[in-house]
């Protein structure tokens, strides 16, 4: 992603000007997304009902699963709009289908949505790391850490941790606490959440069988939180990444530079609520999911963002430290090449 000059007051009022054109929920796309989400999701979950209680092939029974899980993918970006009150115009309809939402995906409403938007606030800053994102050193940071730390560090950055352990440990053990310095209301947001993730779970030992429930829930929420886990990590992620300390950071820059345009196959982006357009999301989290990529259309013609194919966002994999004298996010390797470099001085 090419480095951009700081936007001068004129481009950012046009910005503004195209920004706010979009960032306004249209009540009929809102519905239309409920109805092409929930809908088949729920038919797919009934197929699985259907098919592990009548003792069918389980590879059958697999497919179904593995075709839920993209829809429930789907689900949570619906709820991550909620989250922002962006996907419908009332308040209260955010409200209902953000708490409805956050239980299909395990999610408490106003505690995530809180420390999602500290994420927001903080992004790209390396003075305010730590709310909301993957943790991520500086080359000076681990070499200057203790021992313990920089394990604890290459484990939790290891790619079998982090998209193996991680979604598991997030949405089924982390989201069932609140988080720290949340009040009341976020609180209240995580009982309600557990309390009617348990009463599916009685609900579905009562009817169809704890066995034949956890069965088909397991699965889908696991494969789904890893596909997002991966989407979160990528969008903030990648080695030409915008990173500044506090007294300098550009809110422009930190957007359209800090979150990546990944550019993914059509059907992907569909299933992913467009939220690859993640830098048009930073510019303003007021838009929609259903309208970030007419905004990206036209703002690409002002402001030209490189796009990260799929091939390309597995290099992001090996990159783990952020080197503020070169700007980009580098491996293990490369900083042990500068430690080197260093003695040999």
């Amino acid at each position: 992603m090419n480095e951009m000059p700081e936007a001068p007051p004129n481009k950012r009022k046009e910005l503004n000007k195209i920004i706010m054109k979009f960032a306004k929920p249209t009540p009929g796309k809102a519905t239309w997304q409920v109805v092409n989400t929930f809908t088949p999701y729920l038919l797919l979950w009934v197929t699985a009902i259907i098919i592990f209680k009548n003792e069918y092939p389980l590879w059958i029974g697999w497919l179904a699963i593995l075709a839920a899980a993209p829809f429930l993918v789907r689900i949570f970006i619906i709820f991550h709009d909620c989250c922002h009150s962006s996907f419908f115009k009332s308040k209260w309809a955010n409200k209902w289908m953000g708490y409805l939402a956050g239980i299909l995906v395990y999610t408490p409403f106003t505690d995530w949505g809180k420390a999602h938007i500290s994420h927001h606030s903080t992004a790209g800053n390396l003075d305010k790391r730590g709310v909301g994102d993957i943790w991520t050193l500086t080359v000076e940071e681990y070499i200057a850490a203790p021992r313990l730390k920089r394990i604890t560090y290459r484990v939790f950055r290891n790619p079998f941790f982090l998209f193996g352990c991680g979604p598991t440990f997030v949405f089924l053990i982390l989201q069932r606490f609140s988080q720290t310095g949340i009040q009341h209301k976020g609180r209240l947001s995580v009982y309600i959440t557990n309390l009617a993730v348990l009463l599916l779970l009685l609900l579905g030992g009562a009817t169809i069988g704890y066995k034949t429930y956890l069965l088909i829930q397991l699965p889908i929420i696991i494969i789904s939180a890893t596909l997002g886990l991966w989407l979160f990590y990528v969008q903030h992620q990648y080695e030409e990444v915008y990173w500044a300390r506090n007294d300098v950071r550009d809110s422009i820059k930190a957007a359209l530079e800090g979150s990546s345009y990944y550019k993914l196959p059509k059907i992907a982006q569909w299933f992913s609520g467009n939220i690859g357009l993640h830098h048009i999301h930073h510019l303003n989290p007021s838009i929609p999911n259903y309208n970030l990529q007419a905004c990206h259309n036209e703002i690409q013609t002002l402001h030209p963002v490189n796009p990260i194919g799929v091939r390309k966002s597995f290099k992001s994999l090996f990159i783990h430290l952020w080197d503020e004298n070169t700007g980009k996010l580098i491996s293990f390797k490369a900083m042990r090449l500068i430690r080197k470099s260093r003695r040999e001085k």
